[in-house]
């Protein structure tokens, strides 16, 4: 067997009006940020704000009812769960979805909002993977594999047909990849509407399972990636199969720039993307000048993240563009020196967010204190007169 465009095709139509077809827009925002024409397709706008639902609806549609009858399991980090639990909650099917320990909070409660049974296990997808397998066999249930089968790439291929319906003169899609399920069915479509286009897949550094089996590497994946949606340790057997022919190329992309990628669509777009979802942005980000001149079409697959990681992503990317920034001085530790300090940073028009006064370091006079003042700042340039102003008073100066 192998996965053809009438199967996605079949997909399409069998899922239609039970999924969203989500906007694939032109953002002139990013495109004036990245000097690249980029087109977005909102997958964060589904009912469980992630593309998993086209592949596990299209499984669950072609159960006999018998198979229904019987239930359904799966492992998940958390938007193949998602997105199997209320669909198979939809049709009457029972779930069982097993996730791995440390899978965010939002999509353990997602998950269980959705109707499905949540049992935690193991430390990693593929340990989770191994135990639901196990469970469903006990049970006598349908296991719904998350990535590596037919009918859940035929599902997820249905995002190229929507995509390139919208812009049919498509040069580009950039395509996340973790167990490959995603750019399988992509890809299929794709490239049998438009043999000409590219299909580029993009990993986690910490995760590059499919660049590595391709490239014929004994490549480590494993570590606590911010795109935890697809960090798998190993590409699937069939989806790498329908995919390596017909993917062109597969960046591999840091932890930095996956982060940058969120905030970008916080910040300039003003949607939010979890980690795996960033990573087409990402990439794009990291080589602008790759897809200078082209019409690259990007998936934000999902926009379940943490809110609380959320919150670190952006403070971080604050510090990044050091409009966030710590100034630690060493002073005397008389009264006024602080009044001083902030006098200084008020006259050159910072926000002092936070300070802390240490007097117990080692390495500082016991007549001495030590002050970390946290400042927003407007740019780059603004932080380096609030620090060069700081200087002038006279007191040492260390930048954190």
């Amino acid at each position: 067997m192998s996965l053809t465009f009438d199967d996605v095709k079949a997909a399409a139509q069998r899922i239609e009006g039970h999924v969203l077809k989500t906007p694939f827009a032109y953002s002139q925002r990013l495109s004036a940020v990245t000097k690249v024409s980029l087109w977005v397709k909102y997958e964060n706008q589904q009912m469980t704000s992630a593309f998993k639902e086209r592949g596990a609806l299209n499984k669950l549609a072609q159960l006999t009812e018998e198979e229904r009858a019987r239930g359904v399991y799966a492992a998940s980090a958390g938007n193949h769960a998602q997105g199997l639990a209320y669909h198979a909650t939809r049709l009457g099917i029972p779930a069982t979805i097993v996730m791995p320990q440390g899978t965010p909070f939002v999509k353990i409660q997602k998950t269980q909002s959705f109707g499905a049974k949540v049992v935690i296990a193991g430390a990693s997808y593929d340990e989770s993977s191994a135990h639901a397998q196990d469970l469903c066999r006990e049970a006598g249930a349908v296991y719904v594999h998350p990535f590596d089968d037919y009918d859940v790439m035929a599902g997820q291929g249905t995002l190229a047909i929507e995509m390139l319906e919208t812009v049919p003169d498509l040069d580009v899609l950039l395509v996340p990849v973790g167990g490959g399920g995603l750019i399988a069915g992509m890809a299929v479509a794709a490239k049998a509407i438009n043999p000409k286009i590219k299909v580029i897949g993009v990993e986690a550094a910490m995760y590059p399972s499919f660049a590595a089996k391709r490239n014929r590497q004994n490549v480590v994946s494993g570590g606590a990636t911010i795109a935890e949606g697809i960090a798998v340790k190993e590409v699937g057997e069939l989806t790498f199969a329908v995919a390596n022919p017909l993917v062109d190329d597969v960046i591999v992309i840091d932890e930095s720039d996956i982060e940058r990628g969120i905030a970008m669509f916080v910040n300039v777009e003003k949607t939010v993307s979890e980690g795996a979802g960033a990573t087409g942005l990402a990439a794009v980000l990291r080589h602008a000048e790759r897809f200078a001149g082209q019409k690259v079409g990007l998936v934000l697959c999902g926009g379940n993240i943490d809110l609380r990681l959320l919150a670190s992503v952006l403070q971080r990317e604050l510090v990044r563009e050091k409009r966030l920034v710590t100034y630690r001085i060493l002073g005397d530790d008389r009264p006024g020196m602080l009044s001083r300090m902030a006098d200084v940073i008020s006259d050159k028009g910072g926000n002092i967010v936070d300070v802390a006064h240490n007097r117990l370091v080692l390495d500082v006079p016991a007549k001495g204190a030590e002050f970390d003042i946290m400042v927003e700042t407007q740019d780059a340039r603004h932080a380096y007169e609030i620090e060069e102003a700081l200087r002038r008073t006279g007191y040492a100066l260390r930048m954190d």
